[in-house]
């Protein structure tokens, strides 16, 4: 196996979600200098970069390359929007999808000395059970999604009832602890809301 089968193999792990360098040496079978070796070359190339626990995660040039394909126009149009909140609020931005009950973030563009609470990098995957853009992805599921959603959730029906009526939802400390949030839904074409957009700080 090549070098760049074996580069693959740890991106194709990543985009999984985050994992530690045991997990990717477990998941690609490669050993553990190859792994780790592979991980941070990556880093240095922004196709990899590493979570507030340290695990690897995507990078925000995997989402950069993606966006010039010219095939997801979500990414291609996020990058000023995301630069132009954070400039106007001084705070850091994200762009969730939801995926597989949980969600990822998908382009973020970060405060000037941002911290690693309120940082979210790209590629990151988050609970569905709190934070303001998890309440966003789910409000205007369909009931039974909604309902299985609230389970174990730090927000409650009424909370999306508030979120739908009036098209955006905050957070305060639900996913990390002295953390705020406030996210609002990006919908697409048929009006259905495909993504959240967040500005997230102390």
């Amino acid at each position: 196996m090549g070098v760049l089968d074996k580069a693959v193999r740890v991106l194709d792990v990543l985009e999984r979600g985050p994992a530690s360098l045991a997990q990717l040496v477990s998941a690609t079978a490669l050993s553990r200098p190859t792994a780790h070796r592979l991980a941070v070359a990556l880093e240095h190339h922004r196709l990899v970069t590493r979570d507030e626990r340290g695990r690897f995660v995507l990078g925000a040039r995997v989402g950069e390359l993606a966006a010039a394909t010219g095939e997801d126009r979500l990414l291609a149009a996020a990058g000023p929007v995301l630069a132009t909140a954070r400039d106007a609020s001084g705070e850091s931005a994200q762009l969730y999808r939801r995926l597989d009950g949980q969600r990822v973030c998908v382009a973020a563009a970060d405060r000037p000395g941002h911290g690693l609470r309120d940082s979210v990098p790209v590629g990151a995957v988050l609970t569905m059970r709190a934070g303001s853009a998890a309440q966003v992805l789910l409000a205007w599921e369909p009931e039974a999604v909604v309902d299985a959603g609230l389970a174990g959730a730090s927000f409650d029906a009424a909370a999306l009832a508030r979120v739908r009526r009036r098209g955006w939802a905050e957070s305060v400390g639900e996913r990390e602890d002295g953390v705020a949030s406030v996210s609002a839904p990006v919908r697409g074409p048929d009006g259905a809301v495909v993504a959240a957009v967040s500005v997230s700080g102390p």
